[in-house]
C-alpha cells in the first residue's frame, strides 16, 4: 500500500499530526497566560471599576439594610434562590451583593451604589475555568489538562536524569534550540513544586464536577447534593411560605462571640423572605489554607452549628485547601506576585516546549513554516486580544461578546499566520502590537477613572512598563538581525 502514497501524503499527514499537537500545546500556553492574570483578579475587577465607592469594613446594620434593599429592588422578579454579600477585603475594599438575577456594589448606608460590571474579568475568569465552554464540558477539559500537566513535569524530570544536577546550567545567549531546551529545563525544576500544586489542584478542582456527576448517576439516583454534602454540609428542607427577611445583623454579632478570630468574608441567605430561610457565613480562618467555614444560623440569628471545614475530617480540610493552594489567595499581596511569576514561567514552559518540538523538526530535515508561525501567533496574539477585549468592553459595554471576540480573533490570527508562513514577521508585528496596546490600555484607564488610587496607578505602570519594553526590545532585536546579516554579506568574496 505504501507505494499508494506519495511523499507530499505523508508530510502533509505529518503536518496535520503536528497541528493537532499544537491545539493541546495552546489550550495549554492559553491556561497558564489566564491562571497567571487572574491570579489578581480582585485587583482586576477594581481596576476595571476605578469609579466605585470603597470601604475597608462594614457593620452588620449596614449588611442587613442592604439586604433589604436588594430585594426590594426585585420586588416583581422571579424569587432569587441565594443572595450573596461579599465584604470588603483588602484587594476588594467593596461590598458586593449578588443574587440569581443581578449584582451590585453597596455603599455605606446600605444603599444601591452601581451595578456590577467587570465584564472583562469575569472573561478572563471563564476562559481560565472553562475556555467559554458549557459549564461542565469546560471543566473537564482544564481539568483533563491539569493532569496533562502534572504528567508533563514529571515526565520530564524522569527523561532527563541530569536535569537536577545542570539546574543552574544556561545557555541562554548560545544556539537557539539550546537557549529554548535550557530555559524549558531549568524552569521546569525552579517551578516544579509550584507547577505540581497547581495542576493538581486544578484537575481537581476540574474533574469534581464530572466526578460528581457519575457518582450521583450511579449511587444517588442524579442527586448531585448528595455527594458533596459530607463536604460542604446538608441543604434544610425548603419552606416557600412568606415570612420577614432573616436576621442577617444578629447572626454577624454572634458571630463575633463564637469564633472572634475569624474573619467573615461572605454571607449567604438561602431562600430568602421564605420561612425555609437560613443563614451562612463564610469566615476566614488565619494561618490556615482553607477557603473558609461555613457558620449556619437560623432566621432570627441563633446559631445552629458549622460545616467542618476548619475543624471536620482531614478529607474535608483538605477539599477546602484546594482552592487557596490554586489560586494563591493565601498571604497577600507577596504570594500572589510569587504566583503570577511562577505562573509566567509554566506559560515560558509551555511555549519553549512546542518550539522545542518545532526546532527538532527542522534539524530533521522537515521543518513546518506554517506550523511555526502559527505557534508564534498563538504565543503573542493570546494575550494580544485579552488586552483588546478591554477598550472592546468600554465601547460596548458589559454585554460585549468578549469570547466571541477571543476565540475568533485567535482562529483569524492562526489562519492568517499560515498564509505568512514566517514566522520572525509574525512575532515581531504581534509584539509591536501587543506592547502599544499594553501602554494604550494604561492610558485609556488614567483617562476613564475619576478616582487615581494607588492600586490603579501601580496597574498602569506596570501595563505601560511590560509594554514599552515589549517595543524596545522588539525593534532592537530586529537592528541586532540586520546589522548580523549586513556584516555576514560584507564578509562574502567578491565575484
Amino acid at each position: 500500500m505504501a507505494k499508494f502514497i506519495s511523499a507530499d501524503f505523508v508530510r502533509r499527514a505529518l503536518t496535520g499530526h503536528g497541528a493537532i499537537g499544537l491545539l493541546a500545546g495552546a489550550l495549554l500556553y492559553i491556561l497558564c497566560i489566564s491562571g497567571t492574570l487572574i491570579v489578581i483578579h480582585e485587583e482586576w475587577q477594581r481596576w476595571e471599576q476605578p469609579n466605585v465607592p470603597e470601604a475597608s469594613m462594614v457593620s452588620p446594620q449596614a449588611v442587613q439594610r442592604s439586604i433589604e434593599t436588594v430585594l426590594a429592588s426585585e420586588a416583581g422578579k422571579p424569587a432569587t434562590t441565594h443572595l450573596y454579600v461579599h465584604f470588603p477585603t483588602e484587594a476588594l475594599p467593596r461590598t458586593v451583593i449578588t443574587t440569581d438575577s443581578q449584582a451590585v456594589y453597596m455603599d455605606g448606608t446600605g444603599r444601591i451604589a452601581a451595578p456590577e460590571a467587570h465584564a472583562w474579568t469575569e472573561f478572563m475568569i471563564h476562559l481560565h475555568y472553562y475556555f467559554h465552554l458549557p459549564v461542565v464540558f469546560g471543566l473537564t477539559v482544564v481539568g483533563a489538562l491539569g493532569v496533562m500537566m502534572a504528567a508533563l513535569a514529571l515526565g520530564g524530570i524522569l527523561a532527563h536524569p541530569r536535569i537536577f544536577r545542570d539546574a543552574f546550567r544556561l545557555r541562554a545567549r548560545g544556539p537557539r534550540q539550546l537557549g529554548y531546551a535550557d530555559w524549558h529545563n531549568r524552569l521546569g525544576v525552579w517551578t516544579l513544586p509550584f507547577n505540581l500544586a497547581v495542576s493538581i489542584t486544578g484537575a481537581l478542582l476540574g474533574l469534581a464536577t464530572i466526578m460528581a456527576l457519575v457518582t450521583a448517576t450511579i449511587f444517588y439516583d442524579g442527586d448531585r447534593e448528595s455527594v458533596f454534602a459530607p463536604i460542604f454540609g446538608d441543604e434544610p428542607a425548603a419552606d416557600a411560605r412568606p415570612a420577614p427577611v432573616a436576621n442577617a445583623a444578629s447572626a454577624l454579632a454572634r458571630m463575633k462571640s463564637i469564633a472572634p478570630e475569624v474573619t467573615p468574608t461572605y454571607v449567604i441567605l438561602h431562600d430568602p423572605g421564605t420561612r425555609g430561610q437560613h443563614v451562612q457565613i463564610v469566615g476566614d480562618h488565619p494561618r490556615r489554607l482553607i477557603f473558609g467555614d461555613y457558620y449556619a444560623f437560623d432566621a432570627s440569628g441563633a446559631y445552629r452549628g458549622n460545616v467542618g471545614m476548619s475543624d471536620g475530617t482531614l478529607g474535608q480540610q483538605a477539599a477546602g485547601s484546594t482552592y487557596k493552594l490554586h489560586f494563591g489567595s493565601f498571604g497577600g499581596l507577596p504570594v500572589k506576585l510569587a504566583y503570577m511569576l511562577f505562573g509566567l514561567a509554566l506559560s515560558v514552559i509551555s511555549a519553549t516546549g512546542t518550539w522545542l518540538w518545532l526546532l527538532k523538526r527542522r534539524q530533521r530535515g522537515q521543518a513546518a513554516p506554517r506550523l511555526e508561525a502559527m505557534w508564534t501567533t498563538i504565543i503573542w496574539s493570546s494575550p494580544l486580544l485579552i488586552a483588546l477585549a478591554f477598550p472592546l468592553r468600554l465601547a460596548v459595554g458589559p454585554e460585549a461578546p468578549l469570547p466571541a471576540f477571543f476565540w475568533l480573533g485567535l482562529l483569524a490570527a492562526v489562519a492568517a499566520a499560515g498564509f505568512i508562513r514566517d514566522a520572525a514577521i509574525c512575532s515581531k508585528t504581534l509584539r509591536i502590537a501587543l506592547g502599544v496596546s499594553l501602554a494604550a490600555v494604561a492610558a485609556l484607564h488614567l483617562i476613564i477613572s475619576e478616582q487615581l488610587l494607588p492600586a490603579h496607578l501601580l496597574i498602569n505602570g506596570a501595563l505601560a512598563v511590560i509594554g514599552v519594553a515589549l517595543v524596545g526590545s522588539t525593534i532592537r532585536a530586529g537592528r541586532v538581525r540586520l546589522l548580523h546579516s549586513t556584516t555576514a554579506a560584507s564578509l562574502q568574496p567578491a565575484e
